[in-house]
């Protein structure tokens, strides 16, 4: 065994684990190439977009079988009145947002001025059961004071799929209407073999007056 490649040796745990005197300025120095590493379940920016009194944000096109999953931020969505953010589902590239759903919807939440009154509840009012129904994302009126907003994540799972249905799943943060900070956990499928490939963002009532959206694809 040779000098250099006794020292490598002695750097590697039985486990196969380089340890940190391993590596160094010139061993990294002395690197000349690299076998082929993948990617892995890299996450890539597919597009934004930036509500100013927007009736809603719709993604039309992005959605396809390039990635097995599609995560949503939403970054301060702020309302023009106090009202709730929803979404619904398109299977014809937008002409239409009437996907038939089934969902399950809890909530949790306390008061800025009164922290013993808190929940942690299952939403009968909020769910569907095979319903073409906008689905609720704030299980509350978001506020619409200046400072009040809703921020959070939504994952779409293998969307272009003609064989299963379309599982999804929410977890957003609301500041409401009544102060309070109300966590919205919200999922289901859309029940449906036919490939989703849009998706619409709104209030129920008014404009979105602020806030941006980004659609991210997972591989």
């Amino acid at each position: 065994m040779g000098a250099i490649t006794r020292a490598a040796a002695n750097n590697i745990t039985t486990g196969g684990v380089i340890l940190p005197a391993g590596i160094n300025d010139a061993s990294v120095a002395s690197i000349t190439a690299l076998a082929q590493v993948s990617a892995g379940d890299g996450i890539t920016l597919i597009s934004s977009q930036t509500a100013s009194s927007s009736a809603s944000i719709s993604f039309t096109s992005g959605i396809d079988s390039t990635y097995r999953t599609y995560m949503f931020k939403f970054i301060n969505i702020h309302p023009q009145n106090e009202t709730f953010f929803e979404f619904n589902l398109s299977t014809d590239s937008g002409s239409n947002y009437n996907v038939t759903k089934t969902t399950t919807a809890f909530r949790t939440y306390q008061y800025e001025n009164n922290p013993a009154n808190t929940e942690l509840a299952y939403q009968t009012g909020s769910d569907l059961a095979q319903s073409t129904s906008y689905q609720r994302f704030c299980l509350a009126n978001v506020g619409a004071d200046a400072d009040q907003s809703v921020s959070g994540d939504f994952y779409l799972f293998s969307p272009s799929s003609t064989t299963y249905v379309k599982h999804f799943m929410g977890k957003l943060n609301c500041s409401t209407d009544d102060d309070r900070t109300l966590e919205s956990f919200v999922a289901g499928y859309g029940n449906t073999t036919s490939a989703i490939n849009a998706i619409n963002f709104k209030m129920t009532t008014g404009n979105i007056d602020a806030g941006t959206i980004l659609m991210y694809g997972i591989a």
